[in-house]
């Protein structure tokens, strides 16, 4: 039996529309079948998006005191800290407090906590008070509000199995995003009133008037969900590790300072660590969990720590231009290992910067500067912090939490049109009609080998797409089938 494509003249068939109702069926696929993992993801999104603003609420008590007076050496801080703790405890890092009114935190390995993970005493620095006890998650220093809402985010709180939810979701909304941005631009060619587009229709009812919500917040969305799924896919599992694998090649890689002593054997660490790691959603706080050899949650080797040592690091450090209030400073991981003095502020402008110390010699070893980091890098960086909410602060915040509610909504305005899309005449169909398929019969030869290198290629490096792509052909195959039994049963 010949079909309709395979009886049409040659120039015809290629004259015949195929890559918009294309794009249209992969739109109604991805939103019908991703869209829960899509709105899961944005709505978990928008929690974190406002989360470092309702940690300074929450836990107010243990981040600000009073200024009342010169901050004591961190010496005194850290015995002060050491006595809570008990046992001969050592700090593994100490973050001074970065401006008068901010507490200190000195924080220590517990191989009780998870990784990343470290347990935090904050101290009044004025008085030595401890004010706080309790457990901090990544660069970012995340307490545990912020913390809970971040594993929700990355894997619904199920460990490396849920992260495959966020991986598909991340991976999916930008492929979304890109099919949306062509679709509109398609339609607008075909009613040349692109102004219309641009904003909801209030003139309109039903599907229309959904239609025109979806469409118009979506093009203003647009750049945002490109941008969130290409920074979250970088955190992923799987696709996340090809990524990684693609910047080595590529000698797109962060620096990372090194705390290996020149003459010893042993083989150090990057202990100011790598502006963005990827074992773990880097801390989304763990959107930065993970800081390098030394990070927080690792063990210590170190033994009999001088705490007047941190005074001295940090004097030095200063004394090289590590000039920014906010600085971590980290104790050699073993006796063949520097001190380490970095700069940790993610807003802009960025200041990253870190220096290597000899314990012995108190020269500089190593140190990597912001400014030396290589174009692909920086990016790297300023994409992180900005996805993560902190590169411009409050403002950031506010724009990520109505960009996630934003695409939350046009998941449920899809869902809405497919409902106001179901046949009124047939009761029997409770759903929407999708879009037909057979646009890729349709298509020439080059199309169709163009839609099969991408496809493969966009397969090997986001396999959750992969994945996806082969349920959506079963399903889709299922569905075909399915309705060639209904006609020869109507016939």
């Amino acid at each position: 039996m010949t079909t309709p494509s395979e009886t049409m003249p040659e120039n015809r068939r290629h004259s015949t529309p195929w890559f918009g109702p294309l794009l249209r069926r992969l739109h109604f696929y991805a939103g019908i079948l991703i869209g829960p993992f899509i709105l899961v993801a944005a709505l978990s999104g928008a929690a974190y998006a406002i989360s470092p603003t309702l940690e300074k609420i929450v836990y107010a008590e243990q981040l600000s005191v009073s200024p009342t007076g010169h901050p004591l050496p961190l010496a005194a801080q850290i015995k002060a800290a050491n006595a809570t703790i008990g046992d001969g405890a050592e700090p593994s890092a100490v973050r001074p407090a970065p401006e008068s009114g901010d507490t200190t935190r000195v924080m220590y390995s517990d191989p009780d906590l998870g990784e990343s993970e470290s347990r935090a005493i904050f101290v009044d620095p004025s008085t030595a008070e401890v004010v706080g006890d309790l457990t901090v998650y990544g660069t970012s220093g995340a307490l545990p509000l912020r913390t809970w809402i971040d594993q929700m985010h990355r894997s619904l709180h199920l460990g490396d199995v849920g992260r495959l939810y966020s991986e598909l979701a991340a991976s999916w909304l930008g492929i979304v995003a890109a099919a949306g941005i062509v679709l509109w631009i398609l339609r607008t060619r075909r009613t040349k009133k692109p102004a219309m587009m641009l904003r909801p229709s209030r003139k309109h009812t039903g599907l229309r008037r959904t239609f025109s919500w979806h469409a118009s917040v979506g093009i203003w969305a647009a750049i945002g969900m490109l941008f969130l799924s290409a920074t979250g896919i970088t955190w992923s599992q799987l696709g996340g590790e090809n990524v990684t694998k693609l910047r080595a090649a590529l000698s797109w890689e962060t620096p990372a300072v090194s705390t290996e002593l020149a003459g010893e054997s042993a083989t150090g660490s990057a202990g100011a660590g790598s502006a963005d790691d990827h074992s773990g959603h880097e801390d989304h706080s763990g959107h930065e969990g993970h800081t390098g050899g030394t990070g927080h949650g690792a063990t210590s080797d170190t033994s009999d720590v001088d705490p007047t040592d941190f005074d001295m690091m940090l004097s030095m450090a200063r004394g090289v231009d590590i000039d920014t209030g906010a600085v971590e400073i980290l104790p050699p991981a073993d006796a063949n290992s520097a001190w380490v003095v970095q700069e940790i502020q993610r807003s802009y402008p960025t200041k990253v910067d870190a220096v290597a110390f000899d314990p012995t010699t108190m020269e500089v070893t190593d140190r990597v500067d912001f400014a030396e980091y290589g174009m692909a890098a920086k990016l790297a960086r300023w994409g992180i912090d900005l996805h993560m909410g902190s590169l411009f602060g409050l403002a950031n915040q506010i724009v990520l939490f109505g960009l996630a509610i934003g695409i939350a909504a046009m998941v449920i305005w899809g869902y809405v049109m497919w409902w106001q899309r179901r046949p009124k005449h047939d009761p029997s169909r409770r759903f929407g009609v999708m879009p037909a398929r057979g646009a890729l019969r349709a298509a020439p030869w080059w199309g169709i080998g163009a839609v099969v290198l991408v496809t493969l290629g966009i397969g090997i490096l986001l396999p959750m797409v992969g994945i996806s792509l082969v349920v959506f052909l079963i399903i889709d195959v299922v569905l075909g089938v399915l309705a060639r039994r209904r006609e020869r049963v109507t016939c």
